[in-house]
């Protein structure tokens, strides 16, 4: 008889990934990485002791009820974990985990990306070689604003929030932030703190958000925040698109009082996001890949199954968060 856990992998997982799976545990793979229903999750749960979902699988108060008691531990292939009812879990009986810090750099490097795609215009420029429409150059063509030595404000100094700002430093930014709670000296490094979101705000030219979603962030950035923003920021998000109130953004976007906007998350994703982002020349956007790298994709799949490995060797998985 195979002892070994039976584990539901939801997504198709790096090759180095599914390697380790296949020799540690018996897992169900998605080779075709299909996106499975609620009801197909709930039908499969009753075959493993472990699920390793993404954030892809909606694991709602409903679902998790409605889990197999067999299974013992969610390992999620994310950070964030917005997409798992928590409470429900953990009344379940159920462990929970993530795959933090592994990502940082990652995601920190999108960040910078999205903030120097929004400054200098980088998607009406792509579109215009594409479609050839570029046609001359004058001093006045395609001229967009510069991020050197102007001053980065963070909303959510953890782990992200950290090495972007170390990111941003190399422009010579002066940074400041927002956190629950303030930083030490050395993690601070000279960056300015404040104690509300409102007070930072006046003072960001660019607005980089790192925070999770959660009931307290959801809809953070809406109307009255966005008014306290400089005119002619630049607001960058790699969080969660929940944390934006999209028609407050879109609106500042039309009106000027923002000079663009970096996205790599939004409210709805993939499809149904707010239709306006898809014809406003002055956001630049991606689709959520900000921890697509071949090195973080194995890193968080290696976290998963380390806290998986931790679990059913009966010690308690580092990234436990329920």
């Amino acid at each position: 008889m195979n002892s070994k856990p039976a584990v539901l992998v939801t997504r198709k997982l790096p090759a180095a990934v599914e390697a380790r799976l296949s020799k540690d545990y018996q897992p169900i793979l998605n080779p075709d990485d299909k996106l499975y229903t609620a009801d197909e999750l709930v039908s499969l749960s009753a075959k493993v002791d472990a699920i390793l979902p993404c954030h892809t699988e909606k694991l709602t108060a409903d679902v998790i009820g409605r889990l197999d008691d067999r299974v013992r531990i969610i390992a999620n292939f994310s950070v964030g974990v917005d997409h798992c009812d928590l409470i429900a879990a953990k009344e379940k009986g159920i462990a929970v985990t993530n795959t933090p810090d592994v990502l940082s750099d990652a995601t920190a490097e999108t960040a910078i990306l999205l903030m120097l795609g929004a400054a200098r215009r980088a998607s009406e420029g792509d579109r215009m070689v594409r479609t050839r429409q570029w046609r001359d150059w004058s001093p006045s063509f395609m001229v967009g604003q510069q991020v050197t030595g102007k001053r980065f404000g963070v909303i959510g100094m953890g782990r992200v929030g950290q090495v972007t700002a170390n990111r941003a430093r190399c422009f010579g930014m002066d940074i400041h932030y927002y956190n629950r709670n303030r930083l030490d000296g050395k993690l601070e490094a000279g960056a300015t703190y404040y104690e509300t979101i409102e007070a930072l705000l006046p003072n960001c030219d660019v607005l980089s958000i790192h925070c999770p979603a959660t009931p307290d962030t959801i809809g953070l950035l809406n109307a009255e925040r966005i008014a306290l923003l400089p005119a002619g920021a630049i607001v960058v998000n790699t969080a969660r698109g929940g944390v934006i109130d999209d028609d407050a953004l879109i609106g500042a976007l039309k009106s000027g009082h923002l000079w663009a906007a970096g996205l790599d998350v939004f409210n709805g994703e993939p499809l149904d996001i707010h239709p306006a982002y898809r014809e406003l020349e002055n956001v630049f956007l991606l689709p959520h890949i900000g921890s697509a790298t071949f090195d973080t994709r194995d890193a968080m799949g290696f976290r998963a199954l380390d806290n998986m490995d931790a679990f059913f060797a009966g010690r308690e998985p580092g990234d436990r968060v329920a």
